[in-house]
């Protein structure tokens, strides 16, 4: 799955375009985002197929390595839309939507359901590994760029990323940093992050290395204690001084389970 939006022309003697179509596997909510600068709030989610990356821990897999191509629909925004309310149980049930993957960036068309979003009165939140570039990315209210520590086994491209934050910040975008923290290696990389963004904000967040358990009350009290420990070895490091340490709240609430 190339992650790219399917779009067509109408014959040469027209100027109409027909609408693009999007790659989507999951729609859900009302929910809380469970991570990163909007932590908390009350959100829709749109999860989209198609991954430039691999992660060697990632928590939707299934969105990238197949096992789910046959749940895959392509979507037009007016359809993305009508879904959503329908699932929320009523348009006056969310004034929020989050774009997750996956990788969303793929999607160099997606800017039309984003406009859809805003025509609407609802706001529109992004989560990326910052890998590729869009011009909706402006257009976005909350955007979190995630570069992936060396534990994932995938390399950051720098110049990517720089390119990506002067965008930003010269559009003057809401956006900011996470890293998923899971050994010291990783921590030394957020270090690496803050240093090379020192005027963005930066949360730090508690990897889940549990993928596989299915009892949520056992898997909170793993992650409530991975949490404590970032915690007590992100308040000795003073080069992570701006740092906002954050847990995983959805796998907290809910566990592994998905569609939440």
């Amino acid at each position: 799955m190339s992650g790219q939006p399917q779009t067509a022309m109408t014959p040469a003697n027209s100027s109409r375009t027909v609408p693009s179509r999007f790659p989507v596997l999951e729609i859900f909510g009302p929910t809380v985002q469970g991570e990163g600068m909007v932590i908390g709030q009350k959100t829709m989610f749109v999860r989209t197929a198609g991954c430039d990356y691999a992660c060697s821990w990632c928590d939707s897999a299934f969105t990238w390595d197949g096992t789910a191509k046959a749940d895959i629909r392509l979507l037009e925004a007016d359809d993305i839309y009508e879904e959503l309310c329908e699932t929320a149980g009523g348009e006056d049930r969310f004034s929020h939507v989050t774009l997750s993957g996956g990788n969303p960036a793929l999607l160099a068309g997606l800017g039309e359901f984003i406009s859809l979003l805003h025509s609407r009165g609802k706001r529109a939140a992004l989560e990326t590994q910052g890998s590729r570039w869009q011009d909706w990315f402006t257009e976005i209210d909350e955007l979190t760029l995630s570069p992936k520590p060396p534990s994932s086994g995938m390399k950051t491209d720098w110049e990517m990323l720089d390119s990506i934050i002067h965008q930003l910040s010269a559009a003057g975008s809401a956006f900011s940093l996470k890293v998923v923290v899971f050994d010291v290696c990783d921590l030394d990389y957020a270090v690496q992050v803050q240093q090379r963004y020192p005027d963005v904000q930066l949360f730090i967040q508690a990897g889940n290395d549990r993928l596989d358990e299915a009892d949520a009350s056992v898997l909170l009290i793993h992650l409530a204690g991975r949490y404590e420990q970032l915690v007590s070895e992100v308040i000795e490091r003073p080069s992570l001084n701006r740092a906002r340490v954050l847990p995983q709240l959805h796998a907290w609430i809910w566990g592994n389970k998905r569609g939440v």
